[in-house]
């Protein structure tokens, strides 16, 4: 065989006889997902916010390449890694997640503005501007602009479903003037999305006070004193019938000790009754995330509302 720079196309496919071994037959349509680490996304008073970036790959498609036909670019998920508004880990979810990008979708994990840096809704302008971002550098990542979803878990659910109210396009906050920050659909994981009961947060035993993730968010204010700051962080409270609002899909664990199964309850029936289109999902038992909502049953459902809602 000559030695030299082959094609895929042009190289001669091993067929030698190999009576012991077994022959499994692939299509190159399988599917896997490339890691793009630590893509800065925006610069705020001289601290830098970063992607971490998952992009599926097939044979024919190994890498993202600008000039590649349009109908090989992907739908989009920007992911809003929970942390309790604090320092996230922005790479302990990624195995998980990376199953769906292995499903067809680029999947940009966002770090915002922890609390202590931002102040809410910093959270939530951090999140639209990644989606901007993302419509930006569309081509350099594979991405359909068209094709923009918002997901996140915990605090990160809080972050994704509030980005759908926050319409702020072309405001002082817009790092990206002239693209849009809006999305198809909001999936939310569990998200920490109301603070206007005792034990929203079971496990906190500071719920609601200055020194609470809540309350720190908000500038180390006491929710329980001040109800304004309160009724504002809670996100069902900032939607009526005139809310401009994606569809939304929503999971929750029925033993969720962080953050009570209520709230995605009490904002799925709120969605509902104003007229928004919204799903609610209870996983019985599960806890505050693990490895029930990566399973093949809940991805399927995922999978299909960001189909119906994106396109296929």
């Amino acid at each position: 065989m000559e030695l030299r720079a082959w094609s895929y196309d042009e190289f001669p496919e091993f067929d030698e006889e190999a009576a012991d071994a077994t022959w499994l037959e692939t299509s190159g349509k399988e599917m896997g997902a490339r890691y793009v680490p630590n893509v800065e996304y925006e610069r705020i008073d001289g601290v830098g916010r970063v992607l971490q970036i998952l992009i599926p790959t097939t044979r024919e498609h190994p890498a993202p390449r600008k000039g590649r036909d349009a109908s090989a670019y992907h739908p989009c998920v920007v992911y809003v890694q929970g942390s309790a508004w604090m320092t996230q880990d922005v790479h302990s979810n990624l195995p998980c997640i990376a199953r769906l990008a292995a499903r067809g979708y680029v999947v940009a994990v966002v770090q915002y503005r922890e609390s202590g840096i931002g102040v809410f809704p910093d959270q939530v302008r951090d999140a639209r501007n990644a989606v901007r971002f993302m419509r930006v550098h569309a081509a350099e990542y594979a991405v359909d602009p068209t094709r923009v979803a918002l997901m996140g878990d915990s605090s990160g659910g809080h972050t994704a479903t509030y980005a759908g109210t926050l319409h702020d396009d072309g405001s002082e906050h817009d790092l990206f003037p002239g693209t849009s920050g809006e999305v198809g659909c909001i999936v939310n994981y569990y998200g920490s999305t109301d603070f206007t009961f005792e034990d929203a947060n079971p496990s906190t035993p500071d719920h609601n006070a200055p020194t609470s993730p809540e309350g720190r968010v908000m500038g180390g204010v006491d929710l329980n004193r001040d109800r304004a700051a309160r009724d504002l962080l809670t996100v069902r409270c900032n939607i009526d019938e005139g809310t401009r609002m994606a569809p939304v899909l929503t999971f929750h664990g029925t033993k969720d000790r962080t953050v009570n199964t209520r709230c995605s309850v009490l904002l799925h029936r709120h969605l509902v009754e104003t007229g928004h289109d919204s799903a609610l999902y209870l996983l019985r038992g599960a806890d505050h995330g693990g490895p029930e909502f990566w399973a093949p049953q809940v991805l399927d459902i995922v999978d299909a509302f960001l189909r119906e809602h994106l396109g296929a």
